[in-house]
Parts: C-alpha cells; structure tokens; sequence
C-alpha cells in the first residue's frame, strides 16, 4: 500500500506540476487537458490516504510522493522547455563580429553601441526558443567568453522578422 500511494502522488504531483507551468506559459487547452488527468489520479490517490489513515507510513509516503513529483515535474518541465527566453548580452568586443556570427546561425539579435564603466561596449538582445537556450550561451562564450549574459522570458512577443520565421517553421532550419 506504501509504495502505490507515494507512486500515485508521484504521477499526480507531476502531472500538477508541468499543468501549473504550462498555464503560466500560456498552454491553456493542453493544461486543461492534462488537469483531467491529474484529477482523477489525485482522487484515487488521496481516497487511499484517507482509507488507511490509522498507519502513519501511508501519510509520510504520501508526503514523500508528493516531494518526489515536484522534483520530477520541473525535470520533465525543463526537458519540455516550453516557451522563448530573451537574452542580453554586452560584449567588450566594440565591433559587430559576435551579433553577425549569431545571426548567421538562425538568431534574430538586436545590437546596438553602449557605455559602461570601462569604455565602449556592444549590447545585445536575442529571443529564441528555450530548446536553444543552452546552445545560444555556448555559442556566445565561445565567440566572447568575458561576455556578460543575462536572460529572462518575455511575456508577449509581437512582430519583428523573428515572429513570422517562427509562424512559417522556418527558424533554425
């Protein structure tokens, strides 16, 4: 019985847990799909819990289920990499080797020339597909390895040629 109940909760908080991302995402219709799912595991899982509620290590394996499928959610989340992220980038490098070199591999990149506290910089910005978010760092440290990289998700993204390679499937390819 111990180990059907922290099995259920595993699915079940899993199942929560990639839901709750994909609404944040914006994934509406498939996180409700996955909610019906999610549901129904839940109920038979907590009417487990709640039928043996005299043996204690029915409650710690729920707990441990339940601590389990979190961690195991934003695994499988993380893996999925739903979304775009957006990546600033400032280089010391003045010219316009680095934003040419990301463009020429399929990156829609923004640059124009900055100030910091030592002198001329170019700054950066690039939107791209969470999948190709570790390749992106990768390229840009190997280009310019002293570059400053900070990236964060864009709520909504409208126009720019970006969008419409996206639409046509093109990006990438």
């Amino acid at each position: 019985m111990v180990l059907i109940i922290f099995s259920i909760n595993i699915v079940y908080v899993t199942f929560f847990t990639v839901r709750m991302i994909m609404t944040l995402k914006g994934f509406r219709y498939l996180a409700a799909l996955v909610s019906m799912v999610e549901v129904v595991i839940y109920i038979v899982g907590l009417g487990l819990v709640l039928d043996n509620l005299d043996q204690i290590q029915n409650l710690v394996a729920y707990a441990i289920g339940y601590g389990s499928g979190v961690v195991i959610g934003s695994k499988i989340e993380e893996k999925m990499a739903l979304g775009y992220i957006t990546v600033n980038v400032i280089s010391n490098d003045e010219s316009d080797y680095l934003p040419r070199k990301l463009r020429e591999k399929g990156y829609g990149v923004t640059d124009w020339d900055a100030n910091g506290r030592d002198g001329g910089r170019q700054a950066m910005q690039i939107l791209t597909p969470r999948k190709m978010e570790l390749k992106l760092y990768k390229t840009i440290q190997e280009i310019d390895p002293k570059a400053f990289i900070i990236a964060y998700e864009p709520k909504t993204i409208h126009g720019g040629f970006w969008v419409k390679q996206v639409k046509r499937g093109r990006l990438f390819k």
